[in-house]
């Protein structure tokens, strides 16, 4: 598997565009393939500083020696770095922008779960609307702490879980026969193919400022499938 798109990359870091379904890091069996194995290929040493869920897409940075990993590992715990998400999320919320200030903790019983308790750790999430398309809307989002599964656990506690979400919302794949009057099939096909499959969820943007004062802003642009069903959700808006 070839590398994915280089965003940004200079002798400290390194911003790639992960798309969906490819793990960010190895998981505990170290069987599949993940960025970071992709990446060890290439440098020889590379170093986590974030991670993103396998079926999240978009912007992951990896540091290039232990100075750059340390400086930016100590800027993610201390939330110097901005993180911008957008998601396409199931209905509309009355609230069209605002604060998700809910502990999350692992699930006691289910492995990889995680589940809202004030014994949890404190997780923040702003959200504000982008655009409403009746079943459906596009949200972003800003995360001020870094809890596993966090954004989507706090649309689904708002009863608007993200779409295609296996774990807390409807893992159903989107047909445009579901928004669309009077779909038709084109002669070619013989049973609808989703618009959308996995989870509409894409890390967006990251700010930061490097060990030397100099401002950054990175962006992963929105990938074909999420862009495919949001010009398809305008087209047919209600």
């Amino acid at each position: 598997m070839k590398l994915p798109e280089i965003i940004f990359e200079n002798e400290d870091f390194i911003a790639l565009h992960k798309p969906a379904g490819l793990l960010s890091i190895p998981d505990r069996e170290g069987k599949e393939i993940s960025l970071k194995k992709l990446l060890l290929e290439k440098y020889g040493s590379i170093y986590t500083v974030h991670r993103l869920d396998r079926d999240t897409s978009g912007i992951l940075l990896f540091a290039k020696n232990e100075d750059s990993h340390k400086f930016l590992s100590q800027a993610f715990e201390e939330r110097t770095i901005e993180k911008y998400y957008l998601g396409i999320i199931n209905g509309t919320l009355t609230s069209k922008k605002g604060t998700v200030d809910l502990s999350i903790m692992e699930h006691p019983a289910k492995y990889g779960v995680m589940v809202v308790n004030k014994k949890g750790k404190q997780s923040i999430t702003d959200y504000e609307v982008k655009e409403e398309f009746g079943f459906y809307s596009l949200v972003q989002f800003q995360i001020h702490t870094g809890r596993t599964h966090q954004i989507r656990i706090h649309m689904q506690h708002l009863g608007h879980p993200i779409v295609c979400d296996d774990i807390y919302g409807n893992a159903q794949p989107i047909l445009i026969s579901s928004f669309k009057r009077n779909y038709k099939l084109s002669k070619s096909e013989e049973e609808e193919r989703p618009i959308l499959k996995r989870l509409g969820l894409h890390a967006h943007t990251l700010r930061f400022k490097d060990a030397k004062g100099k401002d950054y802003h990175l962006e992963a642009a929105l990938p074909k499938d999420m862009r495919a069903l949001l010009r398809q959700l305008a087209k047919y808006k209600k």
